[in-house]
This record gives C-alpha cells, sequence and structure tokens, in this order.
C-alpha cells in the first residue's frame, strides 16, 4: 500500500492552544496542546507538550 501524493482537494486552517492543566488542588499540573478546526466542533486533537505551534515558528 502507497500513500496518495495528491494534495487534499480542500486546505483547513487549522488552530493551535497551548494549555497549562493543574489538577489535585494545584499540587500537580502539565502543559497540553490543542490543535482545532475552528469549522468543525468534532476535529480536534489534544496532545501533552510545552510549545503552542505559533511559539515555534
Amino acid at each position: 500500500m502507497t500513500a496518495d501524493p495528491s494534495p487534499p482537494e480542500r486546505t483547513v486552517d487549522l488552530q493551535s492552544r497551548s494549555y497549562r492543566i493543574t489538577v489535585d488542588d494545584g499540587r500537580e499540573s502539565f502543559f497540553a496542546l490543542s490543535i482545532e478546526d475552528a469549522a468543525n466542533d468534532d476535529a480536534w486533537l489534544m496532545s501533552d507538550t510545552v510549545r503552542a505551534l505559533e511559539s515555534m515558528r
């Protein structure tokens, strides 16, 4: 099986946000990254990380 090298039919503008999430009444915290399609509430990905995409450019 090979990947199709043709470009997608539509371009999607993605947004990224970084979060510091605190739990256990502030005793524990971690960083997370959310990547979202603003036009589709069901299209998002969240992962633990330390920087938003915009900060890496």
